[in-house]
């Protein structure tokens, strides 16, 4: 079962690469980004860019070495921290977006999926 609820949270991050290289066409970057300087403008992109990897190595850790990561120190580590990320981007969803719409509290249950796919193998694996 813990390696199910890994293997999901891969795709879970696959997901999430998917969306994240979407935000140009999503949120009309093209045209929205040019109002802020260009180093605002650029930040925004790189950062977009750099959670977008990040969101790949989770996906290629977790369909690839799901054994290492119940099976390691390293690998709870990595469980620990993963599920970390994604509760306290739920604490953020509240916080920054104010749950005033159905699409923002969407996104928080997306991101505490995330936290329970992590944090039970983290807690209770192998």
């Amino acid at each position: 079962m813990m390696e199910t609820l890994i293997k999901l949270g891969g795709i879970y991050n696959i997901i999430l690469v998917v969306f994240h290289l979407l935000f140009w066409r999503i949120f009309n970057w093209n045209d929205d980004l040019r109002s802020l300087s260009f180093l605002n403008k650029q930040t925004m992109q790189v950062l977009n860019l750099s959670l977008t990897i990040v969101f790949v190595i989770f996906a290629y850790i977790s369909l690839v070495h799901t054994n290492e990561l119940l099976a390691t120190p390293i690998g709870k580590s990595l469980l620990f921290s993963m599920a970390l990320l994604w509760l306290a981007r739920t604490a953020m969803q509240a916080v920054f977006y104010k749950l005033k719409h159905w699409g923002s509290i969407a996104f928080l249950a997306y991101f505490f999926a995330g936290g329970l796919l992590y944090g039970i193998p983290a807690l209770y694996g192998a």
